[in-house]
């Protein structure tokens, strides 16, 4: 099983654009970001998001370009403060896509490789992809990759 996490792609401040809609740079890097990952055969049987407009819209672009087997859903818990341990229990034997936000999808990837959510295991860019497969013998997670837009356009 994989799990593929995704930081939203960048979007406007609240004070532009109150549902905080993805930038034409957020668009531009997450579908980048989303044909590299089609280049190396990344497969997804599902992607859930958080229900935020920029997230969704993140969401949408990898289902463009990348496909799932079974679309885009919004999945509860997956807010900027959820508690991720919680979260993780939702997760089948399938690859699944997650699209949300920080500082959840940076506790979640160290509470999946370490055991603890405070223990920082990576520093996640917007639109950014960061690739997890689950170690069969330990259950525990291993960082496997990760596809980052170019350095300096970390953000929101």
């Amino acid at each position: 099983m994989s799990l593929y996490l995704v930081q939203h792609g960048k979007c406007y401040a609240e004070d532009v654009d109150p549902d905080r809609s993805l930038t034409p740079d957020g668009i531009a890097e997450a579908t980048g970001i989303a044909n590299i990952a089609l280049g190396y055969g990344v497969h997804i049987s599902e992607i859930w998001h958080s229900g935020k407009k920029r997230a969704l819209q993140t969401a949408e672009i990898f289902q463009s370009v990348t496909g799932s087997d079974r679309g885009v859903k919004v999945h509860p818990g997956m807010g900027p403060n959820d508690d991720v341990a919680a979260f993780t229990r939702e997760f089948a034997g399938e690859d699944i896509m997650l699209v949300g936000h920080l500082p959840f999808m940076s506790r979640l990837a160290s509470y999946l490789v370490t055991g603890d959510s405070g223990i920082p295991v990576f520093r996640f860019r917007n639109g950014g992809l960061l690739c997890l497969d689950r170690n069969t013998d330990t259950g525990r997670w291993i960082i496997t990759c990760a596809l980052m837009p170019a350095a300096g356009s970390a953000g929101n």
